[in-house]
């Protein structure tokens, strides 16, 4: 299986960005680095949400920057990204497969793929635009929806060099929930 984006959303985006979005040849590996100006939520409240979330690799309550580590692999079941949070009193990652399922974009999230997010997306100004359509929560076999809304922006900045990547979650009444922000350098690494 190739990556998830190529039949979607290729046409337009920066050349850096179309290497990053491509399948990723079979015994190679993606890694990327970098540091996020921003993580979490500074909303205090919602950190014992966070961190039950956290503990089944979604994402975690924290507050700050934190340098972070990315690594990218091509399964017969998607794209399978690793996102290690280094954070002050420890690492964290967060797990997530990236699948193509009837045309449309699929992110299962969590060691236990518990949290699905359907995704539409779009290429402006040479950047990836992704928005959630749709989210839940798997309890036992059943699908919950979760009144919430990820957007995800991914560009190439000329001017630094390197690629920068944007996520937020918003929930309807509250506003936005979480967010994460930064730069970061990639290349795809032979086994």
């Amino acid at each position: 299986m190739g990556s998830p984006y190529e039949s979607l959303v290729l046409d337009g985006l920066h050349p850096r960005l179309r290497a990053y979005f491509s399948t990723i040849p079979q015994g190679s590996f993606g890694r990327g680095s970098g540091v996020f100006d921003v993580v979490g939520t500074p909303r205090r409240w919602l950190w014992p949400v966070l961190w039950v979330l956290g503990r089944q690799g979604v994402v975690f309550p924290y507050w700050g920057s934190a340098p972070f580590t990315v690594t990218n692999r091509q399964t017969d079941a998607g794209l399978a990204a690793t996102r290690t949070f280094h954070f002050p009193r420890g690492s964290r990652s967060m797990i997530d497969l990236m699948s193509l399922r009837g045309g449309v974009l699929h992110d299962e999230l969590g060691a236990r793929r518990r949290y699905g997010v359907q995704l539409e997306a779009r290429v402006e100004n040479t950047a990836l635009r992704l928005r959630s359509v749709r989210m839940w929560m798997r309890l036992g076999g059943i699908r919950v929806p979760v009144p919430a809304t990820v957007e995800l922006t991914e560009r190439w900045d000329d001017e630094v060099g390197r690629q920068h990547v944007s996520v937020s979650i918003s929930a309807a009444v509250v506003g936005r929930v979480y967010e994460y922000a930064g730069y970061f350098d990639y290349e795809v690494i032979d086994s």
